[in-house]
């Protein structure tokens, strides 16, 4: 609402071009943002979106940025987590584990502080500190039955952590809370479960290709069986024209 109408237009645009391509085509939805960025740098959505943009494309210093000058513009804490993240992407885990601390995580909603949650396990485990990154997502939220757009990630999370500590029996069981949990297919929680199980995925292209190829062959035998009759009974022909002569 603060640009004028044509230049409003053009930057709307590109942001939703950005939102439509940051999961499929990351660095061509950077592209979309570093325009919109150019166009009203001054407009907390362009620096979010372009936040997002370079946050996808592993940009986490420029990411970083951007989110910080949208949260001197708008004041809110909600990018708090995913800046966090962004320090982690740095190799500052030890920093992400200090913003986790801070006063601004009791102001997130429920889900930002979820998401608080597994950032700072991220960052414990990124220091090695398995068993503490176990007990970071030990929550109220991880033991609850209701389901959230953010559980399965956490159960997932979870479960990955008690496989890296070498509980397999426990990360089994957590893999498949996360799936119960998990109706979009946000995690590959299935495909960890049936390696745990010894499930091998085998590729049927292959044998597709030899079923599809069988026929043609069959085609290209029968083609050879039925030349060679024909060649058969022009052989006779032949022989039976040549006798002909030879007794006239």
């Amino acid at each position: 609402m603060s640009l004028p109408k044509t230049l409003a237009e053009d930057v709307a645009r590109n942001l939703v071009m950005v939102a439509r391509l940051i999961d499929e085509d990351p660095d061509q939805a950077y592209a979309y943002s570093r325009i919109a960025l150019r166009l009203a740098s001054r407009v907390a959505a362009v620096r979010e979106a372009a936040g997002f943009a370079a946050y996808a494309t592993q940009k986490y210093a420029e990411a970083l940025a951007e989110f910080r000058a949208s949260r001197r513009m708008t004041g809110s804490v909600e990018l708090w987590p995913v800046m966090a993240d962004c320090e982690r992407g740095l190799g500052r885990p030890e920093r992400a584990m200090a913003m986790a601390g801070e006063p601004e995580v009791q102001k997130l909603d429920k889900a930002g502080q979820v998401e608080m949650r597994l950032v700072a396990a991220g960052a414990r485990r990124d220091m090695g500190q398995i068993d503490a990154a176990i007990v970071t997502l030990q929550s109220p939220e991880l033991a609850s039955s209701a389901v959230h757009s953010w559980t399965p990630r956490l159960r997932y999370a979870y479960a990955d952590a008690l496989l890296e500590a070498g509980r397999e029996d426990e990360a089994r069981e957590w893999f498949g809370k996360a799936l119960e949990a998990d109706k979009d297919g946000a995690t590959d929680a299935s495909d960890r479960l049936a390696e745990l199980d010894g499930v091998e995925f085998v590729d049927a292209l292959g044998d597709d290709d030899e079923l599809s190829d069988a026929p043609a062959e069959a085609e290209v035998a029968d083609a050879r069986d039925e030349q060679d009759d024909e060649d058969d009974g022009d052989d006779e022909d032949e022989q039976d024209d040549a006798d002909g002569s030879a007794k006239a």
